[in-house]
């Protein structure tokens, strides 16, 4: 079985379906046959399963569905699985117009509440970047350990924020708070994506283990030295 029919498979067993029952079973039946099928014909499979998961997730699990040719999507944040990186060299540079602030005024900045996580407790430091034309800024990140854990927080409802390419461990679907997170066990690399929907390579770096989730329209990224059970009871404690 390719990576592709693994992938869809893994979503097929988070689908919620009371209306249509028959559908996920149907779908795991002709993914189990050993038949050999060409492979344009997978991918229009592929396709309308992922049109299907649109259709059939609930509010705030549609992101989830553009798991088709190596690309997800999910809580704004593209996920390539497609080839393997060369891992970024030099300094990154910060996300656009990066800057300081306080708790406060970046909560006066965003267009969002601010949670903090009662397991790490108040941020050491608080970063605002990239304003749109009004002055609201798009992304706010809660650095904690001298910056070695940070969690960033944007609207789930932008376009795509990160892109993330894979070279090493590989998407896994976990849960917070009973609904769908993604947890990516190891370095990564991790690059910005701006208004414009240009992927800022100069921002690009190897990024730790991640657990990315979504909460009340809010997405978020921890990164740090956190094992995955510990990363979920961090998101788990939003305040």
């Amino acid at each position: 079985m390719d990576d592709l029919e693994r992938e869809l498979r893994d979503l097929a067993t988070w689908l919620e379906t009371p209306e249509v029952p028959d559908v996920t079973a149907r779908v795991r039946a002709r993914l189990a046959t050993p038949a050999r099928r060409p492979r344009r014909w997978r991918y229009w499979l592929a396709a309308a399963l992922a049109a299907l998961l649109v259709a059939l997730l609930p509010p705030g699990r549609a992101a989830i569905a553009d798991a088709v040719a190596g690309l997800l999507r999910f809580s704004g944040i593209v996920i390539d699985t497609t080839s393997a990186p060369v891992p970024p060299t030099g300094v990154p540079s910060p996300l656009p117009a990066q800057r300081p602030a306080s708790l406060v005024e970046a909560q006066r900045q965003v267009r969002f509440p601010i949670r903090v996580p009662a397991e790490l407790g108040e941020p050491e430091q608080v970063l605002v970047a990239d304003p749109d034309g009004t002055g609201a800024y798009r992304v706010v990140t809660l650095l904690y350990r001298g910056g070695a854990l940070c969690l960033d927080a944007f609207d789930g409802g932008l376009d795509p924020v990160f892109h993330k390419q894979l070279g090493g461990p590989g998407v896994e679907w976990v849960q917070v708070r009973g609904d769908f997170a993604v947890w990516i066990g190891g370095p990564h690399e991790l690059a910005y994506v701006d208004r414009t929907g240009t992927v800022r390579v100069e921002t690009a770096r190897l990024a730790a283990a991640t657990l990315i989730w979504e909460d009340a329209g809010v997405s978020y990224r921890l990164e740090g030295d956190l094992t995955r059970d510990d990363a979920i009871g961090v998101a788990s404690s939003l305040d």
